[in-house]
């Protein structure tokens, strides 16, 4: 089962029918029984058209915050150590790949995420930029995983590789991440063996395709989620980026026009623009 955020209102899916409701989108998604509730709207609610679901929204709440995790596939710590060796922040990766305490951070709140089909932005400071595909968790105010989204954590390599100090710069900016084209409701855990596939077309032509499955990822989603929730309240719930297992070599840069389509098996594809 599936819901979208539409400028319209909200949109469940279920078994290929869409079904349209009125209701605030920041107080029906925080809700630790928010399968249970939308399984028994269904049945009251008249059924609706494709184009119901044409004018996507991001779908994170207004007050909701976006945060990330990183260095939690082999690749990603392969490719941090890489792209800051001159700098000598290698070991940094290294060791935190192995640590107890995960890579947690804060990303973004939602007036700098756009939604499927939107622009994304590399920074005009920035020369090696990169997107980055993650599955991401929809969490509830008191932990609880409820849903799962497609994300793409936008990243200057060239600015994070000559510091890790300068992380906030490469991660955090206007049109810095994507989320869509909607929410991933079930009531078990996301299977281990769920794929996660990035495509850049350049030109109409592909420039990059890989696809990694979930279970490389180095940490649970329950584990990464404890971490973010840490000492810190999230009233209005919170979404938290996973990491990528997936890293363009270092040949590879985003250039304007480019179009990144991330598909993760059972959620559907997120495509986006590079402006």
């Amino acid at each position: 089962m599936k819901i979208y955020k539409t400028k319209a209102g909200i949109v469940i899916e279920k078994e290929n029918r869409l079904y349209s409701i009125n209701d605030n989108w920041d107080s029906f998604v925080n809700d630790d029984h928010i399968f249970n509730k939308t399984e028994q709207l269904i049945s009251s609610l008249k059924l609706s058209d494709k184009s119901s679901i044409d004018n996507l929204l991001p779908p994170i709440g207004s007050n909701q915050e976006l945060w990330a995790c990183g260095v939690t596939y082999l690749r990603s710590k392969v490719g941090r150590q890489e792209e800051s060796k001159a700098s000598g922040g290698a070991d940094f990766y290294a060791k935190v790949y192995e640590a107890e305490r995960p890579e947690v951070f804060f990303k973004s709140t939602p007036h700098r995420i756009v939604g499927h089909n939107a622009f994304v932005r590399i920074r005009k400071d920035s020369t090696w930029d990169v997107p980055e595909p993650e599955l991401t968790l929809v969490v509830s105010s008191s932990g609880k995983i409820i849903g799962y989204t497609i994300g793409n954590d936008m990243s200057s390599r060239s600015i994070e590789g000559e510091n890790p100090l300068y992380l906030p710069q490469a991660k955090t900016y206007d049109g810095c991440a994507a989320l869509g084209p909607c929410i991933l409701l079930t009531e078990k855990t996301i299977a281990p063996d769920t794929k996660i596939t990035l495509t850049i077309n350049r030109n109409n032509k592909t420039a990059f395709n890989d696809t990694i499955a979930i279970s490389q990822m180095k940490r649970t989603a329950e584990e990464l989620t404890s971490f973010v929730y840490r000492e810190s309240s999230f009233p209005y719930g919170c979404m938290i980026m996973t990491g990528t297992g997936i890293v363009p070599g270092n040949d590879f840069t985003l250039q304007s026009g480019d179009e990144i389509s991330i598909t993760i098996d059972n959620i559907g594809k997120l495509v986006n623009t590079v402006a």
